[in-house]
């Protein structure tokens, strides 16, 4: 009878352990690609007790540097921050996967209530019972490795935006340089422009020229004009969209430093393709594709059957005896046994390997288109600064000359603005796209350009 009862007891306890919690490993936020390494970022703390909703961005009101802006959106862009608060979810499913299933306290009373021998409690019979369910199978193990790649897989998606933001920022500050060094042409374009107008009209008044030649002059003046409001506009609606990606609306810096005549040589193509891999997109479904394997090894032990294990005790009121009960219940699994779920993991699984592929191919075309911007804006950019905005500039300053001595008429002059005007237009706009298209093969290889010829000249040695 003793024994019976140390059983019966040591049952009890088994099924009323607390479950237990096991932490696996937390992956969360991967090892940052080279591309903006240096740089902090937002990263919720892992304590919900502690988490609190930051201050804003301290807006910058003297001179903005590339590398202040991208300090500012990389601490304080919302997208990026709700990013990484999903990356804190997938922990927090982790630990639910790492959980075992809680015990189950089950009380009855019998025959209550009745009349005669089974009036209110007199022949009752009362029953508390403890039950638990045993997972087979190594679902727990399973779920919990699968929660893990979760964990995993949000760090990737995290780490995308956060190149994506980085890309993002450089490029709006590209954006603030040309337009500020459109602003500053027109300006001094503008100011020429009054002072020719000034010459037309005294060589008009002295009768040297005609009156005709005053209403050109006005007119291409105030054609200026306008190109220098443009100038304006575009100017502040680029300084919103940089000060956008850390929540200002309105930013107050004074000034942009940055030059966008600083042209690299370009690395060439087979450099940069090797180094694909770095990009998120693609170092990223290594892990999917395990934590597909996962999903379809948890699918897999889903087919075997869990059991319940009961154990309790019974009173009998009229008899006063106390018996114990134990029991075993287990599913009986006739027609599904987790076919579906075996065949929708395993179709997921060969879908993320064709995904993998269809990822890597992507991001190699985008670098061949990315790269071909690149060479071209580089070449247009060296072709115009050598050979042409120079030549643009002297026919301008020699035509100013030498309509002032009388030796040439104004359509000359009118000319040489023009295509001055014109050349120095699309030099500034060719810079901006060298840099972007530069940008563009940054983010696609993550890393620095002149990380890359760094590291192929190690390579030699």
């Amino acid at each position: 009878m003793r024994k019976k009862l140390m059983i019966i007891f040591l049952l009890f306890q088994g099924l009323s352990l607390p479950a237990c919690v096991r932490h696996g490993e937390r992956v969360a936020f991967p090892e940052p690609r080279p591309l903006g390494r240096g740089f902090s970022t937002y990263q919720p703390a892992a304590d919900p007790g502690k988490a609190s909703r930051d201050a804003e961005a301290a807006d910058p009101s003297g001179i903005l540097t590339l590398r202040q802006a991208l300090a500012l959106a990389l601490m304080h862009n919302p997208r990026l921050k709700a990013y990484s608060w999903k990356v804190r979810e997938t922990e927090a499913r982790q630990l639910e996967a790492s959980l075992r299933p809680n015990p189950e306290l089950v009380f009855e009373a019998e025959d209550v209530g009745g009349a005669g021998d089974k009036r209110e409690f007199e022949s009752s019979a009362f029953t508390i019972q403890l039950s638990r369910l045993i997972e087979l199978g190594g679902k727990r193990d399973r779920r919990e490795r699968l929660a893990s790649l979760d964990n995993a897989a949000a760090g990737w998606e995290y780490e995308r935006v956060r190149l994506d933001l980085f890309t993002e920022v450089t490029k709006s500050f590209i954006e603030v340089l040309a337009s500020r060094q459109k602003l500053d042409f027109t300006e001094e374009l503008l100011r020429l422009s009054e002072e020719l107008l000034g010459v037309v009209g005294r060589r008009v008044d002295a009768g040297k020229d005609s009156p005709l030649e005053k209403t050109k002059a006005s007119v291409a003046h105030s054609t200026i004009k306008i190109e220098h409001q443009r100038a304006i506009r575009e100017l502040e609606l680029s300084r919103r969209k940089l000060g956008s990606a850390w929540s200002v609306d309105d930013p107050v810096f004074s000034g942009i430093a940055g030059d966008l005549d600083m042209i690299c040589p370009v690395p060439p193509f087979d450099d940069l393709a090797r180094l694909v891999n770095e990009n998120p997109g693609i170092a990223r479904w290594a892990g999917e594709i395990d934590r597909r394997k996962a999903a379809l090894d948890l699918e897999n032990a889903k087919a075997f059957p869990d059991i319940t294990l009961s154990g309790g005790m019974r009173k009998y009121n009229d008899t006063g005896e106390n018996l114990f009960l134990f029991g075993i219940s287990f599913p009986i699994q006739l027609s599904n046994r987790n076919q579906a779920g075996k065949l929708l993991a395993a179709y997921q699984l060969a879908g993320a390997r064709e995904s993998r592929i269809a990822e890597e191919t992507g991001v190699r075309a985008e670098l061949a288109g990315s790269y071909s911007d690149l060479s071209s804006a580089c070449m247009e950019a060296l072709e115009l600064r050598d050979n042409v905005l120079h030549g643009a500039q002297s026919v301008f300053d020699a035509s100013m000359l030498s309509y002032k001595e009388g030796k040439l008429d104004y359509l000359h002059i009118l000319d040489a603005q023009r295509t001055l005007f014109k050349v120095k237009m699309q030099y500034i706009e060719v810079l901006a796209e060298y840099h972007k298209a530069k940008t563009d093969v940054e983010r696609l290889i993550g890393r620095p350009i002149d990380e890359c010829a760094y590291l192929k000249s190690e390579d030699n040695k």
